[in-house]
């Protein structure tokens, strides 16, 4: 099995059979998964629309997935990210990393979603249930500090 595995898909993300796939073996002492979910922005969303540049965004992906394997030392690691139109409550991304400790496990997580969030070519823009469509969402100065404060380390 390779140590590192990203996609872009349209599809929904199976998450018992991705995880059911990535186990790491019984090298790893911690499997850390995340799970970001599509909400409902206060019940006025439909759905939330993902755009993406194909083969660019899985490029930038692989990208961060192998920085978090230099980084820490990882068994293996997985990144999924949806486009397409994703309804509230539907899976938009799944991280998992698998380690021999906890600690790097939980770290290269985080890493890979602050990247995701802040380096990945994705756009997003809301579909609201009175059947208007909202302008693309602005990227928020909290993602960047999150992803900055990796530099830091």
């Amino acid at each position: 099995m390779e140590a590192a595995r990203n996609s872009v898909r349209a599809e929904r993300i199976d998450l018992a059979a991705e995880l059911e796939r990535f186990a790491p073996g019984g090298d790893a002492g911690a499997v850390v998964t995340f799970t970001g979910y599509c909400r409902d922005e206060g019940g006025r969303l439909a759905a939330l629309e993902l755009e993406h540049y194909p083969g660019m965004a899985e490029r930038e992906i692989g990208r961060i997935a192998a920085e978090a394997m230099d980084r820490w030392e990882l068994i293996r690691i997985l990144c999924i990210h949806r486009h397409g139109m994703i309804r509230p409550g539907e899976e938009i991304v799944l991280v998992a990393c698998a380690s021999m400790h906890r600690r790097a496990a939980f770290e290269a997580a985080s890493f890979v979603m602050d990247f995701m969030k802040t380096r990945a070519p994705f756009w997003k823009r809301e579909h609201l249930k009175d059947g208007t469509i909202g302008g693309w969402v602005e990227a928020k100065d909290t993602d960047d500090a999150a992803s900055d404060r990796w530099h830091r380390l």
